[in-house]
């Protein structure tokens, strides 16, 4: 007698494969903080040569995780969106290795614990706080898994400056809830994250450091975003 197995739905597998070799995680990991890298700044990142490192790129681009545009003669990638960012995010929660003391969870650098970018949008404390304050102010409505903007919400947000009509417009959810790496509590993502981060850069309330996806926030900046939390 001869078993036959119907293997329908997402091709998981493949997609885990993907993200299975070391090399190529650095390459993802290397990338969220929404910068366009070459191939030589990756397979720096990855710990390869520029050979294995092509190798993996295209893998990564095959599968539908990395996007890559040519300007000049050089080429840039990046992460395909928000979708594949917020992969590697809860990824990162889930592969903590287990203490065997104190529970520490994320990284150990302060800055980085406080304020960094998840590929377009802010996490860390900061970003996990700012969710809670506009859940209790009633800009936001739901819980950890279904986040929704509220008519309160729809003038908060217009009086800091974001454009609701043209996310509207776009396919990518106005709210969603990402599971920060290291407070282990949901952060704000979506199209209404990544325009707020974008509010904090532009006025340069909020700025990158170098080399690092930590964020450093300006007496200006935090007095803004307090005014968000506390509203």
């Amino acid at each position: 007698m001869t078993l036959t197995t119907d293997i329908s739905g997402p091709n998981i597998a493949r997609l885990a494969a993907l993200l299975a070799d070391p090399a190529r995680a650095q390459v993802m990991l290397a990338l969220m903080d929404g910068r366009a890298l070459t191939a030589g700044e990756l397979a720096q990142a990855g710990g390869v040569s520029p050979q294995t490192a092509s190798s993996h790129l295209s893998k990564l681009i095959d599968g539908g995780l990395l996007a890559v545009a040519s300007q000049g003669r050089h080429r840039y990638y990046r992460i395909s969106g928000p979708d594949a960012a917020h992969l590697v995010e809860t990824l990162s929660v889930l592969s903590e290795e287990e203490p065997t003391a104190r529970i520490r969870t994320g990284p150990r650098d302060a800055k980085l614990r406080t304020a960094r970018i998840c590929y377009d949008h802010l996490a860390g404390s900061m970003g996990v706080r700012l969710l809670d304050g506009l859940l209790a102010n009633g800009a936001l409505a739901g819980d950890d898994s279904n986040v929704r903007l509220t008519a309160k919400g729809e003038q908060v947000f217009s009086d800091f400056g974001v454009d609701l009509g043209a996310l509207k417009r776009k396919k990518r959810p106005l709210c969603r809830a990402c599971l920060d790496w290291s407070e282990r509590r949901p952060h704000l993502a979506g199209s209404i994250g990544a325009a707020l981060l974008d509010r904090f850069l532009d006025e340069g309330w909020i700025r990158r450091e170098k080399g690092s996806r930590t964020l450093i926030v300006s007496t200006e900046g935090l007095r803004r975003y307090e005014g968000l939390v506390r509203r």
